[in-house]
């Protein structure tokens, strides 16, 4: 390695909040750790751990050490990619976080054709809640975001936007399931409903279009699940409201139907990819990124045939990517 150990040791340890648990992933002696961070907050004549009785928490300096030192192992992730790449084409590393609700919905189909495409491309996902799914890009510990109603945020950049409008979902015999069009709100709260947790990204865009029904929305139940929703709705317990793109599958084997909501109740939810706004991205991520957009854009289209979303110029806003070669 170009880098000592002691920059994997303090970044497992940051990870783990423990030197037992960290030494234990690396396979090395708890012992030969605990030197090394030593001799590095000696160096630096800062402490890099805060000690507490149940592990370890990195302090001011601390954190700006982890940064960057996942800086450091990610250039030199690339530096490897770019090397094996001289001698066989079209081998790298992508990683990526999601949204929950995108992981279970129209992602796994979309990684599934690229993985086929590109075999020997490494392909690292995670699933965060929505709160979250920043922080593992501006860390540095994934490349690049997915996710619903991510706010502007210093230090991250946008690479496309969708605006996808939130609508309800039926089971297919309900009897505003076989009606066409969009649904009044209205009609649809006189039923059970299930919703999405109060305080969550997506309950405050529900909240928002319900605001103008006036009749009282109880829901029998809430949680933070989508997929447990989608169950729900499926098992006939009540009628939830979710954006096309978490039902797509489902709406495709005919085991849910989605309808718009009929205006002034209807509201959006943003789409983001993003990627750190210092970091370019590699050949291999860029190559991902362009084909992860190429197919957004194939849904949105498959949306929009069904009526399930607005005109492209409202559905849609793509910023150029910063930092990827197009057609690499």
């Amino acid at each position: 390695m170009l880098h000592s150990r002691k920059l994997q040791y303090i970044d497992e340890i940051a990870r783990c909040g423990s030197i037992r648990k960290a030494a234990a992933r690396l396979n090395v002696a708890s012992s030969a750790v605990n030197r090394q961070i030593l001799a590095l907050e000696e160096e630096f004549g800062a402490p890099i751990f805060e000690r507490l009785p149940r592990g370890l928490r990195l302090t001011a300096a601390g954190e700006l050490c982890v940064e960057h030192i996942r800086e450091v192992l990610k250039n030199y992730q690339r530096l490897e990619s770019r090397i094996r790449g001289l001698k066989m084409p079209q081998v790298g590393k992508v990683s990526l976080v999601a949204t929950v609700g995108l992981a279970a919905g129209p992602l796994p189909s979309i990684v599934a054709r690229f993985i086929e495409k590109h075999p020997r491309v490494h392909i690292s996902m995670r699933n965060d809640g929505g709160t979250t799914t920043i922080n593992a890009v501006l860390t540095g510990e994934v490349d690049i975001g997915l996710g619903f109603n991510i706010p502007a945020t210093p230090g991250i950049r946008t690479l496309a936007n969708f605006d996808i409008p939130v609508g309800v979902v039926f089971p297919p015999g309900h009897r505003l399931a076989k009606e066409e069009g969009p649904v009044d709100l209205v009609d649809v709260v006189q039923e059970p409903l299930v919703l999405a947790q109060q305080g969550t990204s997506l309950r405050n865009v529900i909240n928002l279009a319900l605001a103008p029904v006036p009749l009282p929305v109880e829901p029998m139940l809430e949680t933070n699940s989508s997929e447990m929703l989608k169950q729900l709705v499926m098992l006939g317990t009540g009628l939830t409201l979710l954006n096309p793109l978490d039902v797509i599958t489902e709406c495709r084997r005919g085991d849910l139907v989605f309808r718009p909501i009929a205006d002034p109740y209807t509201r959006h939810q943003p789409m983001k990819l993003f990627a750190r706004a210092r970091a370019p991205l590699d050949a291999t991520t860029s190559m991902f990124v362009e084909y992860l957009m190429q197919e957004m854009m194939v849904l949105v289209g498959e949306l929009q045939a069904k009526g399930h979303l607005p005109s492209p110029e409202r559905a849609m806003g793509i910023t150029q990517p910063e930092g990827y070669q197009e057609g690499v």
